[in-house]
């Protein structure tokens, strides 16, 4: 090259101003369609611009996202609201069925009462989680969510749906296989360990101390590998 024209195009390019050359573009635009089949009501619209979380429709969202049972709310989580529509763009989905957002204490200890797999510390407790059910492609919704590592992710195909969260990244399954026999491995090891003969039953009991979470904690484990392999 000339060393003439080198000089002047180098020089043309410190001379630029540092935001001409590099200016950063502007984040784009994320909406959501949403429908809660508990309560029969929808959301749809834009929650971020370019400044960021917009405060009206973050509050529309947290309203949407209550606990239907009780009526309570509190502000949601945006990284658990970006996760979600980071999910639904991935699969071009045109909305999504929310099944369980917001939980108060007493909601979820309701819920742990009579389904299986309802952690005591959900996310969902702190509204950083949304389980949620795309018309199509919700296997491919799970895959491209854990691809993300964005938080945690459940898969249970059984019943439809997948669980988001804004927490820790970990996975898990829960698709019901060796479920019947899970649970009667699971009470002959309770009737031998002491524990109280109640404990898988509807009704409430008294918490167990550490020993007996312990204890109970080994025995899931062993009536779940003798539930998969028998």
């Amino acid at each position: 090259m000339d060393r003439r024209l080198f000089l002047a195009l180098a020089g043309g390019l410190l001379t630029t101003p540092w935001s001409a050359r590099a200016a950063p573009l502007p984040p784009p635009l994320r909406s959501l369609r949403l429908v809660n089949p508990h309560t029969g009501e929808t959301f749809a619209g834009t929650y971020r611009d370019e400044h960021g979380p917009i405060a009206t429709a973050m509050e529309d969202l947290s309203h949407f996202l209550r606990d239907f049972h009780s009526g309570k709310e509190l502000a949601y989580d945006v990284a658990a609201i970006d996760f979600l529509a980071a999910v639904t763009d991935a699969v071009g989905a045109s909305r999504a069925t929310v099944l369980s957002a917001y939980r108060t204490v007493d909601t979820n200890r309701m819920l742990a009462r009579t389904t299986f797999g309802v952690a005591d510390n959900s996310q969902h407790l702190y509204g950083r989680a949304i389980d949620v059910r795309f018309d199509t492609r919700l296997e491919e919704a799970m895959q491209a969510a854990r691809a993300m590592r964005r938080g945690g992710v459940g898969w249970y195909p059984r019943s439809g749906f997948i669980h988001l969260d804004s927490g820790p990244v970990r996975n898990w399954t829960l698709d019901g296989q060796g479920y019947d026999g899970l649970l009667s491995r699971l009470r002959e090891l309770i009737a031998h360990s002491g524990l109280p003969s109640n404990l898988l039953a509807v009704r409430a009991h008294r918490p167990l101390d550490v020993r007996q979470r312990l204890t109970l904690g080994r025995m899931i484990a062993k009536a779940e590998f003798l539930a998969r392999h028998h």
